[in-house]
């Protein structure tokens, strides 16, 4: 297992199924409780109620937009507090990821992405050991 993410809360907010369903079953395999939001409304909800130690938020969802959610869940901009914030995008923009990074987003990371890359990052934000899986099989 490449990290171990035992009792840590995540919520995985993307509106597309197979990347709700790819990354719910890499953290649930973590250790880690998932639940999932495919539109910023609902992952802006869950975030306020369920307080979550990590969010994996899509940039571009129906109804409120990646960046709508940041402006309300850290009206401050606080970078490296709970919950900690990885975001995901399509768009390679670097506008994007300023504006991102501004509003408090933790890691920034442009899709199409390596699993690993982001089980890594999940990992080092929420302080678990991270196993590089290419370590493991050598």
């Amino acid at each position: 297992m490449p990290a171990d993410l035992t009792g840590q809360n995540i919520l995985i907010a993307d509106d597309d199924p197979e990347v709700l369903s790819t990354l719910r079953t890499a953290f649930e395999h973590a250790g880690a409780k998932v639940v999932t939001a495919n539109d910023g409304n609902k992952a802006l909800d869950f975030a306020k109620r369920l307080n979550p130690d990590l969010i994996i938020l899509d940039m571009m969802m129906p109804r409120r937009s990646g960046f709508l959610v940041m402006e309300t869940l850290k009206p401050n901009h606080e970078v490296g507090t709970k919950p900690f914030v990885i975001m995901i995008t399509a768009n390679e923009g670097k506008r994007h990821e300023l504006y991102a990074r501004h509003l408090g987003v933790d890691d920034y990371v442009s899709k199409p992405f390596s699993l690993e890359r982001l089980m890594e990052s999940s990992a080092k934000l929420l302080g678990a050991k991270y196993v590089d899986p290419d370590e493991v099989r050598s």
